[in-house]
């Protein structure tokens, strides 16, 4: 067993220990924000770990290549779905989960004052953030 093959095997249980951590954050967060958090970070990470694993026990020139063009197209692609997985679950008004300690709130339970001036996060509301495309339309035509 050469020293490379020890390194490959080393970053692939690596890799599946993220993987592990990551199937336990599904079964152990609250809400699918955090979980949806959970996956997407493991998943690039992980994959990467592997990939690079695997490639250390057979290295070559085009392995190489395709090593950085998948770690690549992984990473990118983790990024965008989680966050379209993420705005899908906002835009279906999914449900988060009651925090067990808030910043805006002292101890006596009642509400901070924010800094800046701006509102609480309680009073954020999706109408306000979602522009109407009529609305838009009929300023600039």
């Amino acid at each position: 067993m050469t020293a490379l093959t020890l390194a490959g095997d080393v970053l692939v249980i690596a890799g599946a220990l993220v993987f592990a951590t990551a199937a336990l954050g599904l079964l152990r967060f609250p809400d699918a924000y955090t979980r949806i958090s959970a996956v997407g970070t493991a998943g690039g990470l992980g994959i990467v770990l592997v990939i690079t694993g695997a490639f250390l026990h057979r290295p070559s020139v085009p392995a190489a290549v395709m090593v950085v063009l998948a770690v690549l197209l992984q990473l990118t692609t983790s990024a965008v779905g989680s966050m379209a997985i993420a705005r899908s679950a906002l835009l279906v008004r999914t449900p988060l989960s009651r925090l067990r300690f808030s910043e805006l709130h002292d101890e006596s339970g009642a509400e901070a004052e924010p800094d800046g001036g701006e509102p609480p996060l309680e009073a954020l509301r999706l109408e306000e953030t979602i522009a109407d495309p009529g609305e838009h339309s009929e300023r600039t035509g």
